[in-house]
C-alpha cells in the first residue's frame, strides 16, 4: 500500500498537477528522454519500444481500445499523424529516462506519452490515463482546467478493459484511483462530510480553490473521476451532453454554472452517486475478501 501510495503522489504530480492547469504537459527538460529506435505501429499509435513484442503489442491493442472508447464520447478525431508513445522495457530504464517527477510510473509530455509494461490485474492503467491526455490535448486539441483534464484521465484510464474493449462507465478495482474507493466512507449526510473534510465542495473543485492538493491527493483524483462520471454517466446521462459542452469551453466556473446550472444543485447529485459508487466498491471488495 505504500508503494501505491507514493506512486499516486507521483502520478499527480507528472501526469496532472501542473502551473498550467493540469495539462498533463511536462516543462522542458535539459536532455531529451532516449527513445527507442524499434517501432510498432497500430492503426493510430506509433509506439517506440524497447520491450518484447508480445509487451509491444498488448499495449498498442489497449491504446487502441482506448482511442475507440474515447471516439465513442467525443466523437472521431481528425488525425493526421499516429500518436506517440514510448515504452521503456523496464522501470528501471523508465527512471534512467523520466523527465518528470523522480518517482513517477508513467507522463505524457507533449508530443509522447511515456511508460513501461505493468503487472497485476491491470498492467496498462498508468498508460491509459497518459495516452487520455494526449489525445485531449493533441487530438481533440482541449485545453482544459486541472479537474476536468484529470477527471477524464481518470475516466478512461480507471475503465475496465476486457476482450479489446474498455468500458470508462465500469471502474475497475485495479486500476488508480479506483483502489482508494472502497475506503471513502460517506454518511449520507454531505454537509457534515464537508464538514469533516471527507468531501471537497464542487465549487473549490471546479475553481482550484481548495486545500492544498498535497494533502489529499488520492482524495482529489477520487473526487475529479466520479465529478466526470457522474457529470457522464450518473442520473441517466441527463447533464452529459452540458458536460460535453463544457469540455470543449475549457471546464471553468463561468461556464460550469451556466451550462450545468448552480455548484449545489449538482453537487446533490453528484454526492449521492459518489456515495453509491463507493458502497458498491466497498462490498465488492468485501465479497472478494470471503
Amino acid at each position: 500500500m505504500l508503494r501505491k501510495a507514493l506512486t499516486v503522489a507521483a502520478f499527480c504530480l507528472a501526469a496532472g498537477c501542473s502551473d498550467q492547469g493540469g495539462n498533463g504537459r511536462q516543462p522542458g527538460a535539459q536532455q531529451d528522454p532516449y527513445i527507442p529506435r524499434p517501432v510498432v505501429e497500430t492503426t493510430h499509435y506509433r509506439i517506440h519500444s524497447s520491450a518484447t513484442d508480445t509487451q509491444t503489442r498488448a499495449v498498442g491493442e489497449s491504446v487502441e481500445s482506448l482511442y475507440a472508447a474515447y471516439a465513442k464520447v467525443f466523437g472521431q478525431q481528425r488525425q493526421v499523424q499516429r500518436l506517440e508513445l514510448v515504452l521503456y522495457k523496464s522501470q528501471a530504464e523508465f527512471k534512467a529516462n523520466n523527465r518528470s517527477a523522480a518517482w513517477a510510473e508513467a507522463y505524457y509530455r507533449e508530443p509522447r506519452s511515456y511508460a513501461y509494461p505493468g503487472n497485476g490485474d491491470n498492467p496498462h492503467h498508468w498508460m491509459l490515463h497518459e495516452a487520455t491526455h494526449q489525445l485531449l490535448r493533441q487530438a481533440s486539441g482541449f485545453k482544459l482546467r486541472r479537474w476536468v483534464n484529470e477527471g477524464i484521465a481518470s475516466y478512461f484510464g480507471a475503465g475496465t478493459l476486457r476482450d479489446g474493449m474498455l468500458d470508462p462507465m465500469v471502474a475497475d478495482a485495479a486500476a488508480y484511483p479506483i483502489w482508494w474507493l472502497a475506503s471513502l466512507e460517506l454518511s449520507g449526510d454531505m454537509q457534515a462530510d464537508i464538514d469533516r473534510g471527507v468531501v471537497i465542495p464542487i465549487e473549490q473543485i471546479v475553481e482550484d480553490t481548495g486545500p492544498p492538493i498535497s494533502q489529499d491527493v488520492n482524495g482529489y483524483y477520487l473526487h475529479y473521476w466520479s465529478l466526470t462520471h457522474y457529470l457522464l454517466d450518473g442520473d441517466a446521462g441527463k447533464h452529459r451532453d452540458a458536460f460535453l459542452a463544457l469540455v470543449r469551453q475549457g471546464g471553468g466556473p463561468v461556464e460550469f454554472r451556466r451550462l450545468l446550472g448552480p455548484y449545489a444543485q449538482i453537487q446533490r447529485g453528484w454526492y449521492e452517486h459518489l456515495r453509491a459508487l463507493a458502497m458498491k466498491q466497498r462490498q465488492a471488495t468485501k465479497n472478494g475478501s470471503e
